[in-house]
C-alpha cells in the first residue's frame, strides 16, 4: 500500500545502517547474458553461496525469472525461499526498495537512460521494489527522483555518503539542483547531513561512480575508503581526493571521520569475445 500523507521523516522513519538488525535479505538471481559471464553460471554459483551463508542467520528470499526458477531452486538450500519475478537484471541493491520500516520505491533508468544506461529496456526493474513491498505487505513511499541504492550509504545516525559523479550526473536528475537532491535524501532517508565525495571508483562507468564500492561506513564515525599507494594508478587521484574531503568533514553529530584505507585489488580482464559484446 502507499502512504499518501506525509514523507518518511514526518512518520519518524529513517534508513538504518547496514549493521543494524533486520528481518530478511532479498536477492535477485543473475542470468543476463550480456552482463554475466557464460549466461550467469559463475555468478549464480556465487549468489547461491552468499544466500546460503546469510540463511544461517536470517531468512533469505531469492527472486528468479520464470525460465530460471527451477535452476535457482536446485542450486539454493531448501530454507532459502525462491519466488518468481520478472527483472531486467539482478542488482536488487539498486532496483529494490530502501527499507526504513516502510519502503522507498525510487525511480530507475538503467543507470543512465536510453543514451548512457546499461540496457534500453528496464520496464521489469521499475516494478521490482513495488512487488517486494507488496509481498512484504509493507507501506510504500513512491519517489520520482532517479536513484539507485548503491549510490547512497548511511551510518544510521543521520549521515549519508554519496558522490557528485553519480547523483549530480546529467543522466539522472538534470532538472534538480544539488540542494534539491539533498532535501529529498534528508526527507526520505531521515538523515541530517550529506557528505559528497567528488567521484566514485575509477572504471565504474556502468553506475557513474556509485558510493558503495568507493567508500562505506563500518560504524558511526568510521569509514572504509578504496585506496592505492600507486601514484600511476588512475584510482590514486580519486582516492586522495576523497580522503581530503573526508578528512575535512564531520558527521551529523560533529565527529571527525576515522578513515581506514582499504587497498583495491589489481585489474581483471575480459576475454576478447566478451569485450565485443554489446550491453544494449
Amino acid at each position: 500500500m502507499d502512504i499518501t500523507e506525509g514523507s518518511p521523516d514526518l512518520h519518524g522513519f529513517r534508513m538504518p545502517a547496514e549493521w543494524e538488525p533486520h528481518s530478511q535479505t532479498w536477492l535477485g538471481w543473475p542470468e543476463r547474458p550480456d552482463n554475466w559471464r557464460d549466461n550467469g553460471v559463475y555468478g549464480q554459483r556465487a549468489f547461491a553461496k552468499v544466500a546460503s551463508a546469510i540463511s544461517k542467520f536470517e531468512p533469505v528470499t531469492v527472486c528468479a525469472s520464470a525460465s530460471q526458477w527451477a535452476n535457482a531452486r536446485k542450486q539454493l538450500p531448501h530454507d532459502v525461499r525462491v519466488v518468481e519475478m520478472s527483472m531486467n537484471d539482478s542488482w536488487f541493491r539498486d532496483t529494490g526498495p530502501t527499507f526504513n520500516v516502510a519502503g522507498i520505491d525510487w525511480n530507475f533508468n538503467s543507470w543512465g537512460g536510453i543514451d548512457d544506461g546499461c540496457y534500453i529496456d528496464w520496464s521489469h526493474d521499475l516494478l521490482v521494489a513495488r512487488k517486494i513491498l507488496s509481498m512484504e505487505r509493507a507501506p510504500r513511499f513512491p519517489q520520482s527522483i532517479i536513484l539507485e541504492g548503491g549510490s547512497i550509504h548511511v551510518d544510521g545516525e543521520g549521515t549519508c555518503l554519496t558522490t557528485e559523479e553519480c547523483l549530480l550526473n546529467k543522466n539522472r536528475n538534470p532538472h534538480l539542483t544539488k540542494e534539491q537532491i539533498e532535501d529529498v535524501l534528508k526527507t526520505y532517508l531521515g538523515v541530517k547531513k550529506i557528505i559528497w565525495l567528488p567521484r566514485g571508483l575509477y572504471g565504474d562507468d556502468d553506475t557513474n561512480g556509485h558510493i558503495d564500492n568507493m567508500c562505506c561506513f563500518v560504524k558511526p564515525g568510521v569509514v572504509l575508503l578504496s585506496w592505492t599507494d600507486d601514484e600511476s594508478d588512475p584510482q590514486y587521484e580519486r582516492a586522495v581526493e576523497a580522503f581530503t574531503v573526508l578528512s575535512n568533514s564531520t558527521d551529523a553529530h560533529g565527529r571527525k571521520f576515522e578513515v581506514i584505507k582499504l587497498h583495491v585489488p589489481g585489474p581483471l580482464f575480459m576475454k576478447d569475445e566478451e569485450g565485443r559484446k554489446s550491453y544494449h
